[in-house]
């Protein structure tokens, strides 16, 4: 349906582009059946490249694997197949429509007038021609301008670039928080802590108080669940408006984290992230082969995160497993002398305590037809006290019985509730879910500079390692293959365009609106945000990866106007014989209107994504909202650089005529007169 959404105001660019050209010869005074060959003979070329390098820049995202190729392969097919039979449209329909239909017969045509409109119109097309008409005189000075537009234009959008996010959230009716109290807690106190929280949040359940929310207060709770274990507690709920779920962080966080010592955080899960933090969350990766210097360091860096990112501002940090060895344990340390001196080896040794500890698996077998484990078991009391696992008695290969404690060093000590293994180390896994309007490279490069770095100046302990992964780990290698894939596109427009064009010089001054488009994405990026700003101060449109792939469709799309002016002043010069500058001149005159009422439809078709609320639009508002910018400012400052450029690169090409070689019709033929 985005995709619909998008090509919307994209199908209509051919048909526009052949009815003006249509109707301005018709005003000219052809008849409507020559008006309608000729109209479409005359820019059937350049609709048919501007359509291709719309869909040709697709191709690299319909070959993308991560998921932002996944989630974007659907509008890209449903864009392509709308343009496709657009251009079918637009070379067939449009044209017999036009020779049946399109004004009277003695060519006077009627017009609406607008004043407002019209006198803008009016101004702008005065200021263009005059503009043109000066710059084009000096083939140095028109070559300058528009390479410094053009530069300038890169540089500010290289500057302003905002930093990247992977991908967005989207607005899911559920809020899920996990608490990780302090190790040793029982089963009765998790589901303690549990049961404040459901106290301190009955008021809000809608199935007690209703469903409507107080003035200025959270919204009601459709649904609330807990569930206790001896580690650790999952909390959630979802909101009885499901756009305000977000709203039900502060309620639930607030009981939760008032217990001392306790971890944990409560977020709205991403509809795109399997795990709790969603695509706006960073894993800190502590590995090493020793436990105690890794919690060491773990310990530290949650510190320091604490101070880079402080909860104050909205930011939450959850550690996997834990921070500290807080469960009891006894070791039995094996004490080699004394095992060669009875005849016990280390494995015998083990098999013996964990016979009286959990049972000893021997075999497999059937009863009955059911497979069940034969296991070899010591009697319950042996083990049950601390006391009692230095008395285990364990049997020598001379037949006698010793206890463990005279083969064995006991101690009693702390361990982990879980040991987590990545790449085959230990590792204590710090998880950072962000507030929300910061960006993900923002906090990558806060946690490098404020965490990571300082860590690594004070030395690690031999063996450790500190790394970011998770969502940090996706980001990069996104963001990598969709540097790719834009280079890719461009070099398939360009292809495309040099193909149709059979020159290798046109395609370059067509690509120069590549770079205004890219600014003016940034450029429309930024007044969502600040539009956003306006409306709810806690929005933000990152520009994450689905938003990246709006400048891949810029790609496609911007060139459009440039191949307009290219094609009809190479149509002057080879068909009618004009002068170069008389060519351009006219071509720019003749191109105006088609070039502003295809970027109008093309915006007005993409607005309601941006700027109208509702379900799913916060997922490709940003992507509309670059393209939106880029397809303005590329409207504009096209109109303002490819004739200067042209002026540079037509002038012997007008002597040679057989070097311009263009797609174009073959002769109109002759028409019967009505």
């Amino acid at each position: 349906l985005a995709g619909l959404a998008f090509a919307v105001g994209m199908v209509v660019d051919a048909a526009i582009v052949v009815l003006e050209n249509i109707y301005r010869l018709r005003q000219q005074g052809l008849s409507k059946k020559e008006a309608a060959y000729q109209g479409a003979a005359q820019v059937w070329g350049a609709v048919l490249v501007s359509a291709l390098t719309t869909v040709m820049v697709f191709i690299p995202i319909l070959t993308m694997q991560l998921e932002v190729g996944q989630l974007f392969r659907d509008i890209a097919v449903a864009i392509s197949v709308a343009v496709l039979l657009s251009l079918l449209v637009a070379i067939t329909l449009i044209p017999a429509m036009g020779a049946r239909l399109l004004g009277r017969a003695d060519g006077s045509l009627g017009r609406v007038q607008i004043p407002v409109v019209d006198h803008l119109a009016m101004g702008f097309r005065a200021f263009v021609l005059a503009f043109t008409r000066r710059i084009i005189r000096y083939r140095p000075v028109a070559f300058v301008f528009a390479l410094s537009v053009a530069v300038l234009t890169g540089s500010l959008a290289y500057v302003f670039m905002p930093k990247l996010g992977y991908l967005p959230s989207g607005n899911r009716n559920l809020v899920f928080g996990v608490v990780v109290p302090p190790p040793g807690y029982n089963l009765d106190t998790m589901t303690s802590i549990a049961e404040t929280v459901e106290a301190a949040t009955k008021p809000l359940w809608a199935s007690l108080t209703g469903p409507e929310a107080e003035p200025g207060g959270p919204p009601k709770m459709d649904s609330f669940f807990f569930v206790a274990f001896r580690g650790n507690t999952f909390i959630g709920a979802a909101a009885s408006e499901g756009h305000r779920a977000a709203e039900l962080i502060p309620p639930l966080s607030g009981p939760i984290f008032a217990e001392p010592g306790t971890f944990g955080f409560v977020r709205q899960p991403s509809l795109f992230g399997r795990g709790f933090g969603g695509g706006n969350s960073i894993d800190v990766d502590i590995s090493g082969n020793e436990l105690e210097e890794i919690l060491a360091v773990a310990l530290r860096a949650t510190g320091l995160i604490g101070q880079a990112l402080p909860r104050s501002d909205g930011h939450q940090l959850r550690p996997i497993p834990g921070l500290e060895l807080g469960a009891p344990e006894v070791r039995l340390v094996p004490d080699r002398v004394r095992l060669e001196d009875a005849g016990v080896t280390t494995r015998a040794f083990g098999m013996s305590v964990d016979a009286f500890n959990d049972g000893l698996r021997v075999t497999e077998v059937t009863v009955g037809g059911d497979r069940m484990d034969l296991t070899l078991m010591g009697t319950a009391t042996e083990a049950a006290r601390t006391q009692g696992i230095g008395a285990l008695p364990i049997v020598t290969q001379h037949g006698q019985i010793l206890p463990a404690s005279e083969l064995a060093r006991l101690e009693v000590t702390a361990g982990p509730t879980e040991i987590r293994h990545i790449e085959r180390q230990r590792t204590v896994t710090v998880v950072v879910s962000l507030a929300d309007g910061m960006a993900l490279e923002t906090a990558m490069d806060i946690l490098n500079a404020e965490v990571i770095a300082p860590l690594r100046a004070e030395g690690l302990p031999p063996g450790v390692e500190l790394r970011l992964s998770g969502t940090a780990d996706q980001l990069q290698r996104t963001f990598q293959a969709l540097q790719i894939n834009l280079l890719l596109a461009l070099v398939i427009v360009y292809l495309v365009m040099a193909v149709l064009f059979e020159s290798f010089l046109y395609p370059l001054i067509i690509l120069i609106s590549v770079p205004l488009a890219a600014a003016g994405g940034i450029g429309g990026l930024a007044i969502l945000n600040w539009y956003l700003g306006t409306m709810t101060p806690a929005q933000f449109q990152p520009l994450d990866m689905l938003t990246m792939l709006g400048f891949v469709i810029l790609i496609g799309i911007v060139v459009n106007n440039a191949i307009l002016l290219v094609h009809q002043t190479l149509y002057h010069i080879r068909e009618e014989g004009l002068a170069a500058k008389d060519a351009i001149m006219t071509a720019t005159d003749n191109r105006l209107r088609p070039i502003f009422m295809s970027t109008i439809t093309s915006l007005a078709g993409m607005m309601p994504l941006v700027f109208f609320p509702g379900p799913g639009s916060e997922l490709y508002r940003g992507l509309g909202s670059v393209v939106v910018g880029g397809l303005s400012l590329s409207a504009l400052l096209t109109l303002l650089l490819i004739p200067p450029l042209l002026s540079c690169f037509v002038f012997e090409k007008a002597k040679r005529k057989e070097d311009d070689l263009i797609p174009t019709a073959p002769a109109p033929r002759p028409m019967p007169a009505e």
